[in-house]
């Protein structure tokens, strides 16, 4: 029977592995990793609480996708206190830490990506659905929202556990990485290629809305008069849309490949050289969040501003706003609503139905 290691501190663990750790996060490096991360931490705080609150104060926010949105705020908050705690709890600390520390201190970050990255499919699905029925908004209800958001956090709770649950090398620690030295190396496999599969079916969601909106838009301008502005909203949308991609990409893709090669066991491959600052790409995802998806929104920015500002500005002008909600068109996949407004202000999609009803989608 193999002997567990449980009530082991983190050097016997770092010291298996070679991990120079606390050689790599001291003085000048370590300080500027430091405040580094302070500032975006205060960014993420502060950004992502005013998003929040813009959905709750405006009730034009008051729909399905908003209060995703929301709660994709909420994640990526979640996200700069699982830093925060890392960053009092790494360098020369690491190797001082319990097990049941270190344990939540990866269990945060963990529960934290894993949250982001599941409430980006749900809204991906939820705008493929609303596109391809014809509709701005979907028609889930209040309840079914709630009960879509407790299950983002309640998978990403569980992904975040599952390590302490059992799934480690306490046990046997033969088969413990590199990276995360009482993490199985079969677990880093396991959690690396679910994400990726998770992102890889998000690429196909908006490969499909990018087709959907750019097959009736031809359709549109070869059957109407409306001006080129309208013509090339689809095409704005696009460049928002692959944004996104592009900066989600870039953040999390480094690092689930890098914890692929580890969970592969790949000792030539300089993993630890690249470990950190991985770390800090996919947490600057939750920085750039707020600015891709909420403030090219004017009407979110316009929010904002006045709840920084103090100010409550003159009712008028929300009368004078557009009836149809804002186009923040989603920190996903909002392209089909700029392209379904635009297609009900020209008078050419749906007279009827769903999409004429659209002051009471």
């Amino acid at each position: 029977m193999n002997e567990c290691y449980y009530d082991r501190r983190m050097d016997f663990f770092y010291n298996r592995t070679k991990a120079d750790t606390a050689d790599e996060w001291t003085g000048a490096q370590l300080i500027g990793v430091l405040c580094f991360g302070t500032f975006f931490c205060i960014f993420i705080f502060i950004s992502n609480s005013l998003v929040i609150a813009a959905v709750v104060k405006n009730k034009r926010f008051h729909f399905p996708f908003y209060y995703l949105l929301a709660n994709l705020a909420a994640a990526d908050f979640f996200a700069g206190i699982a830093y925060v705690f890392l960053m009092f709890n790494t360098g020369p600390v690491s190797k001082t830490l319990t097990v049941n520390r270190w344990f939540l201190r990866q269990g945060l970050l963990d529960t934290s990506l894993t949250a982001s990255l599941v409430n980006l499919l749900v809204i991906a699905v939820e705008r493929h659905m609303s596109i391809m029925r014809m509709k701005i908004h979907s028609n889930l209800t209040k309840k079914r929202v709630t009960f879509l958001i407790i299950s983002i956090w309640a998978i990403a709770i569980f992904m975040g556990a599952v390590p302490t649950l059992g799934w480690n090398c306490l046990c046997d620690i033969t088969v413990c990485s590199s990276l995360a030295p009482i993490y199985s190396r079969s677990y880093l496999v396991f959690w690396s290629v679910l994400n990726l599969v998770v992102f890889f079916i998000m690429v196909v969601v908006y490969i499909r809305i990018y087709m959907y909106v750019q097959r009736k838009t031809n359709v549109l301008s070869s059957h109407t008069s409306g001006s080129i502005s309208r013509r090339r909203t689809p095409v704005k949308l696009m460049k928002t849309v692959m944004t996104v991609l592009g900066a989600f990409v870039v953040c999390w893709t480094p690092g689930l490949v890098v914890l692929l090669l580890d969970g592969l066991n790949c000792t030539d491959c300089g993993i630890q050289n690249v470990k950190r600052w991985f770390l800090l790409l996919a947490l600057l995802n939750s920085v750039m969040n707020p600015i891709i998806y909420s403030y090219k929104d004017d009407e979110m920015w316009a929010t904002m501003k006045r709840m920084i500002c103090c100010s409550s500005e003159d009712k008028s002008q929300e009368r004078r706003s557009s009836r149809i909600p804002s186009t923040v068109l989603c920190r996903s996949t909002d392209i089909s609503g700029h392209y379904i407004e635009d297609g009900i202000i020209q008078g050419t999609i749906c007279g009827k139905g769903d999409l004429g009803d659209k002051g009471n989608s």
